[in-house]
């Protein structure tokens, strides 16, 4: 007899409905269910559904489409392809009036209680990072944390718990090339724009950027301004630019795009690299982020967290320099409000380490079942090209 499996498994790609191209990072949840996860970059997705949510419908957004719904019985265990239609509401399209952007910025801030967490919660966040260099693949590392979310009013560190890990490696890249970034697990933390306020959200900095009412757009069922920001040209020091997405109703802070100001960012190199050979130049080239919140029992929390960092390497024996990338992700799977405590200092991960460098215990059966973020199609063909190896270690 076959062992009872209590998940039902539902797989597809989210593509645009004109276009017909893949959707990125496109959410998917169960309604009326903390449980979700988001398309990788090629728009493809797999959702474990707990057999007591299987009766449920399954949704589908992303910024600028109408969302979707869906009856999970109809789509267990089925490839499907699923459509999103593209719904940009011009400016010209509603009546308009004068937007002063800094005041909707301002409102955001003001309505932070309302909208966002005044009591602890845990998540359950599936993360990876990785690292290429020369379009080939260096690392990979995976892990499941619960995640110890302090309210929005307490300046008290958020924790981790580390519960399960994975990771794999080119042994054909010699240790002297590969460079050690800094904790991006920590950087998922930090970049909980809401709690911590960056620069170009916090009253004090508003002065160093300028900022445009450029749009108005779609996020799931929620009206959206779009406010573009960037650093004013009399800062000369690394700042940013880029898009806030703010509900029009609530004031909530739906999503940010931004990246450091590529007229600064050879500045910010030390910024980012925790050591690295004494053989090697490295500069940053790019740096981009992407952030996203979802609405579940009347507050909004992170859904999804995304980091992409671009280097140019070279060694002291070449001409041309190299170039290397380095991402990073975390999707919130699980939300719970009830019986959270802090964690025992001895159950804390370190978030400062360099997560690639961590012990760990392989488990095979667990991660069968676990809603992760799908590989892309260049990252599985990156991993059959290459001598890897999965390590199991003990912790």
């Amino acid at each position: 007899m076959e062992p009872f499996n209590p998940y039902a498994v539902i797989e597809g790609i989210l593509i645009d409905q004109q276009t017909q191209e893949p959707i990125s990072f496109g959410t998917v949840g169960i309604r009326n269910s903390s449980i979700g996860t988001v398309t990788n970059q090629n728009g493809e997705f797999r959702l474990n559904i707990p057999d007591s949510l299987s009766t449920g419908s399954l949704y589908f957004s992303h910024v600028g489409y109408l969302p979707q719904e869906v009856h999970i019985a109809v789509l267990i265990n089925h490839h499907t392809t699923f459509s999103l239609e593209p719904k940009n509401i011009s400016i010209q399209e509603v009546i308009v009036r004068l937007v002063n952007p800094q005041k909707i910025i301002r409102d955001m801030l003001d309505k932070r209680k309302d909208n966002y967490a005044s009591t602890p919660v845990y998540f359950t966040t599936f993360y990876r990072e990785g690292v290429e260099r020369k379009k080939g693949f260096v690392n990979l590392s995976e892990a499941v944390f619960k995640v110890y979310k302090n309210p929005l009013q307490t300046l008290r560190t958020d924790q981790v718990k580390l519960l399960k890990m994975r990771k794999i490696s080119n042994t054909a890249e010699k240790d002297t090339i590969i460079t050690k970034i800094k904790s991006e697990v920590n950087a998922c933390l930090l970049l909980d724009l809401v709690k911590n306020l960056p620069d170009f959200l916090s009253p004090e900095s508003l002065g160093n950027y300028e900022y445009r009412h450029t749009d108005l757009t779609l996020i799931e069922d929620r009206m959206a301004n779009v406010i573009t920001f960037e650093q004013r040209a009399s800062m000369k020091e690394p700042l940013y630019k880029g898009d806030l997405y703010i509900d029009t109703e609530n004031d909530a802070l739906l999503m940010a795009k931004f990246e450091m100001n590529p007229d600064h960012i050879k500045a910010a190199t030390s910024m980012f690299i925790e050591k690295k050979s004494r053989s090697l130049s490295l500069k940053l080239d790019k740096v981009q982020y992407a952030v996203s919140y979802k609405y579940w029992n009347g507050k909004y929390y992170i859904n999804h967290i995304r980091g992409d960092l671009h280097f140019k390497i070279r060694t002291k024996k070449q001409f041309f320099s190299s170039p290397v990338h380095t991402w990073f992700e975390m999707v919130t799977c699980d939300i719970e409000t009830e019986d959270v405590s802090r964690f025992m200092r001895n159950e804390t991960f370190p978030q400062t380490t360099v997560f690639s460098d961590m012990n760990f215990v392989y488990d095979n059966e667990f991660w069968g079942n676990f809603n992760i973020i799908l590989p892309e199609e260049e990252l599985h063909e990156a991993i059959s090209r290459i001598t890897s190896k999965i390590e199991e270690t003990n912790l």
